[in-house]
């Protein structure tokens, strides 16, 4: 970073000073407001949102799922290890509960078979009350299936809906009472960093801290490069999704949430209606990602060729950003060569369900603790969420 100096070298005159923190943490969606909630307590803590309210983009967006079988072998540890908080959180946290009874079903036509088996391989030693249906038994849990679309399924029980704005105002309410303090319609649109010592210009003021974090979500690629920051090749992907009433009179109130097992498409009630997607995976510049047409006559089409829905009226639709890291697991750490610039990204479109245990985790990396042997037991794997994993050992020449 050659002499640290990015963007400033004084702040906007008449901007009032925010404080000197232990840590800034841009962005306050899911992320950034679970790890404040997490670091609160024992450290000086700002929380910076750029949008007039906090969990505008992604964390607002999300299709709400509680699934261990969801996502890879990293993704699935850090859910597991979600699971607890998610079930009990503490005393006052949030008013309702947290997680509803709805079940999984992940299903195949006849091409989608073997990818079934070898999912249920890998994820049934775990997952004691997953189970392997077909037939008649598959349909009478989820009859709006076609027959041919739908050969063999795992059912996971215990899949549960997540209700996203309870967790996430709990989180933001939380860190608050542990004394963070939270501003958002405070874009930063200057750093300067010398001296281990980070000087951030926003636009509801300016102030410095010891440690800057990166929960930028879909901008964490791009504010990293305006600080300073080698960027770690994020990309943002938008996936759209509709909600409809149908033209039969179904009876979805216990319906599971129904996955393909390539991931060419979902559906699952939804306060009355029916939610689906194409599951799309479109790369995207940051942005407030839009519906597109097209994605919605693939969703219908995929309706239609899947299973028994016809959609009688389009109630609501709309996209968001699912950020990926290369190996789709997401990035908790420090940089490998900034060390006072740590990166929370990458989550994907499981940020929702894993951000118990990635700000706990976190949070202990930031805190020089141990990781809790909670973590430990589920399989979590510092290395695998490190920035380090993306860099190339050079192979000596023979």
């Amino acid at each position: 970073m050659s002499d640290g100096t990015r963007f400033f070298s004084n702040p906007r005159i008449g901007t009032p000073f925010l404080g000197d923190f232990d840590a800034v943490i841009v962005g306050a969606g899911m992320a950034g407001a679970s790890l404040a909630y997490e670091l609160a307590p024992e450290l000086r803590v700002l929380l910076l949102e750029t949008e007039s309210q906090p969990g505008y983009h992604t964390t607002g967006r999300s299709a709400a799922l509680f699934s261990e079988v969801y996502g890879n072998s990293a993704v699935r540890a850090l859910s597991r290890s979600s699971r607890s908080f998610l079930s009990t959180p503490a005393e006052g946290f949030s008013k309702s509960s947290l997680l509803m009874p709805r079940g999984t079903l992940f299903f195949a036509g006849l091409d989608g078979l073997e990818q079934l088996h070898a999912v249920h391989a890998e994820v049934a030693p775990r997952a004691s009350k997953l189970r392997w249906i077909e037939g008649n038994s598959l349909l009478g849990r989820l009859p709006a299936l076609r027959p041919e679309a739908a050969q063999a399924g795992i059912f996971e029980p215990d899949a549960c809906d997540i209700d996203v704005h309870a967790l996430h105002q709990g989180y933001l309410a939380g860190a608050r009472r542990r004394g963070a303090t939270v501003i958002c319609n405070a874009q930063v649109d200057a750093t300067q960093h010398s001296q281990a010592k980070w000087a951030l210009n926003t636009r509801a003021g300016h102030c410095t801290t010891k440690l800057l974090v990166n929960a930028a979500g879909a901008w964490a690629d791009d504010f990293a490069l305006r600080c300073g920051v080698q960027p770690i090749g994020l990309t943002p992907m938008r996936r759209t999704a509709i909600v409809f009433e149908d033209q039969q009179n179904w009876d979805i109130q216990n319906w599971p949430l129904a996955v393909e097992i390539g991931e060419q498409f979902y559906f699952k009630p939804d306060a009355g209606r029916i939610l689906a997607s194409p599951a799309d995976e479109t790369p995207s510049p940051p942005c407030d990602a839009q519906p597109d047409e097209f994605d919605v006559a693939v969703v219908l089409d995929r309706l239609e060729r899947m299973t028994l829905l016809r959609p009688k009226h389009i109630t609501g639709r709309w996209a968001g950003l699912r950020t990926f890291a290369s190996d789709r697991t997401p990035v908790a750490g420090f940089d490998a060569e900034v060390s006072d610039f740590f990166w929370l990204a990458g989550q994907g479109g499981y940020g929702i369900q894993t951000a118990p245990a990635l700000a706990i985790f976190s949070a202990s990396l930031i805190k020089g603790k141990p990781m809790p042997e909670t973590l430990l037991a589920q399989g979590i794997n510092a290395h695998a969420l490190s920035v380090q994993r993306f860099l190339q050992t050079a192979t000596p020449e023979n």
